[in-house]
């Protein structure tokens, strides 16, 4: 249900109006012909995505995501197997809804937005001045998640949840450039900021009802492969893969899930703080550390990476386990661009979590029903919630751990990412 949030800004009106930083976009900062910085909010199911100011925290433009639905519903209609995925999607996933809006990244030039789509199972790219579908690449499975960007700006990851891969596309055109192996469920993509590695994790089945490890093999068994892995992208070969349940044994921590859900990496890209299944905190992982006590190696590569620390967030949700969202206990991990502070959703606990990463100290930010994603605003001073029970997002102020705003958006936010629109897109938008 539909809950009708209020714009409630907390900043003051010289806040509003500073002259927007470096951006994402091609151009220098205050290039007339540059694009324009905003956010995008992906409504997985209302099949919209809303575009907002990241400075007035203003609506400016409400997306459809899938303005080719009448075409895809024929086709799965018309196919047993794709109804079939399409209705488990929906009943198991989805909490009884389709998903049609899950990840979106725009093109450097602010003319075009990528939209994975999961019960079309696909990814489109969507004309911004137009509104079409420009292109469409379908999956090899039956349900499309998350997505990547390079930091070119050039490619997209899109992981294909049933096929166990992720699709490497040219953004600009959707034509396919490659793909590297997964286990069951891929998930996050995080590019290196030299762009020349993805960290990436699959969840395994996180919609199946065997969620406590009381019986360890047929729990493991039936999630199926989780791995948390890096990729080099010159071949889109695996350099590392872990098992993190694994790693947290080794580390002290028997019994914990393997599940990596979303993940942020330091400037160093070293050091990774992650969220896994079922546990209220975070995790910093050493990519680099050698791993002494590790039993197994990835094809003879030599043993690295070592949990470092295994931090707790308060626990106040009284649902047992097997009630929790996809098995997210807490579903949201970002870091403010100076490295020093994360903020973390904490999905069934009903807040977010503003960090200070070497103290651990923290401040709890009430915002209200299934916070289920963080990310920054453009200059990285701002953590932006999705709270996908109250069709909202909240933006809260890394320094002072206040929230600066409540924006109303479409039904059930998901994924919010930084992106970019051109300035004679903006000026149709207007008419």
């Amino acid at each position: 249900m539909r809950r009708t949030a209020t714009v409630a800004l907390a900043v003051t009106l010289a806040t509003s109006v500073v002259t927007a930083g470096a951006s994402s976009a091609q151009g220098k900062p205050g290039d007339s012909a540059a694009p324009r910085d905003v956010m995008f909010v992906g409504n997985n199911w209302d099949g919209t995505a809303t575009v907002v100011d990241p400075r007035t925290y203003e609506p400016l433009r409400t997306i459809d995501t899938i303005p080719d639905r009448a075409q895809r519903m024929a086709e799965i209609v018309a196919a047993p197997d794709k109804l079939a995925f399409y209705l488990a999607v929906r009943a198991a996933i989805g909490e009884g809804n389709a998903q049609y809006t899950d990840d979106m990244f725009t093109t450097r030039d602010g003319r075009l937005l990528a939209v994975s789509r999961p019960s079309f199972a696909d990814v489109v790219g969507i004309d911004l001045a137009t509104g079409a579908v420009a292109w469409r690449f379908p999956m090899d499975g039956y349900r499309s998640d998350h997505m990547g960007v390079s930091p070119d700006g050039e490619r997209l990851l899109v992981s294909d949840s049933t096929a166990n891969k992720v699709h490497e596309l040219d953004i600009r055109t959707g034509a396919k450039t490659g793909e590297f192996a997964s286990g069951d469920s891929p998930h996050e993509n995080n590019y290196t900021a030299d762009g020349e590695r993805v960290f990436h994790a699959s969840i395994g089945r996180v919609y199946t009802p065997t969620d406590r490890p009381v019986v360890r093999q047929p729990y493991d068994t039936l999630k199926g492969a989780r791995w948390f892995q890096t990729v080099r992208t010159d071949d889109l070969s695996i350099e590392h893969r872990w098992d993190m349940g694994r790693e947290l044994e080794e580390a002290g921590y028997p019994g914990m899930a393997s599940a990596v859900r979303p993940m942020t990496l330091a400037p160093d890209e070293r050091f990774v703080y992650l969220q896994v299944s079922f546990f209220h905190g975070w995790i910093e992982f050493d990519t680099q550390a050698a791993d002494l006590s590790a039993t197994t190696t990835y094809e003879g590569e030599p043993a690295v990476g070592a949990v470092r620390r295994v931090v707790e967030l308060p626990k106040r949700t009284s649902e047992p386990r097997e009630r929790y969202v996809l098995d997210s206990a807490h579903h949201g991990m970002t870091m403010n661009a100076s490295g020093t502070m994360l903020c973390a959703a904490g999905t069934m606990d009903g807040y977010a979590a503003i960090v200070d990463r070497e103290s651990e100290a923290y401040s709890l930010v009430e915002v209200g029903d299934k916070p289920y994603w963080s990310t920054n605003g453009p200059e990285g001073e701002t953590c932006w919630v999705s709270v996908s029970g109250e069709d909202a997002v909240v933006v809260i102020d890394y320094a002072t751990a206040q929230t600066l705003a409540t924006i109303p958006v479409g039904d059930h936010p998901q994924r919010v990412r930084e992106g970019v629109v051109a300035k004679d897109v903006l000026a149709t938008w207007r008419r």
